[in-house]
């Protein structure tokens, strides 16, 4: 009889939702479950990231966004999550999140994650390479197309010539 209750006290549990199951309790699901937000805080409204953009900008505005509570990294570690959607969400909820114990730790392991985006920075031809995709319309296009050139960084060579003009106008 004890043994059937206990079969049976199992099968109420995982149909409720897994209550006593380890792994799904508050403390272990959240990444700074002792740190409480300030009475009366009100949710920020993030940028998101998706993983398809550059991770320093994304931390410099999501650190930029934290103004009043940016100087805590706990409180900051703690919303991290709020400013991710698609794969990045999906990447940075599958980390262990005993392995997060710092702000820099956390911040590091997330751009080393999303490298990528930024390895690949378009060079000076890359304007002339660029084709109108049949989807879009024109307008669309040439706004891409005017867009771009912000994007470019100077060849070594270039920057080279920069600060040597620069120099040469110093008085």
């Amino acid at each position: 009889m004890a043994e059937e209750l206990k079969k049976l006290t199992g099968k109420v549990h995982s149909v409720e939702g897994g209550k006593g199951v380890e792994g799904l309790n508050y403390e272990d699901l959240c990444i700074q479950p002792d740190v409480e937000l300030p009475e009366g805080y009100k949710p920020l409204k993030f940028e998101l990231f998706d993983g398809t953009g550059d991770p320093n900008m994304h931390l410099r505005t999501y650190c930029d966004k934290l103004v009043g509570g940016g100087n805590n990294a706990q409180i900051r570690m703690k919303l991290f999550m709020q400013s991710l959607t698609g794969d990045a969400l999906s990447w940075f909820i599958s980390q262990n999140l005993q392995k997060c114990v710092s702000w820099v730790s956390m911040a590091s392991d997330f751009v080393d994650r999303f490298r990528f985006n930024t390895k690949i920075m378009p060079d000076v031809f890359y304007n002339q390479n660029l084709k109108k995709n049949p989807t879009k319309t024109f307008r669309e296009y040439a706004t891409r197309w005017r867009s771009e050139p912000a994007k470019v960084r100077p060849t070594l060579e270039e920057e080279q010539m920069n600060k040597f003009f620069v120099r040469a106008q110093d008085p």
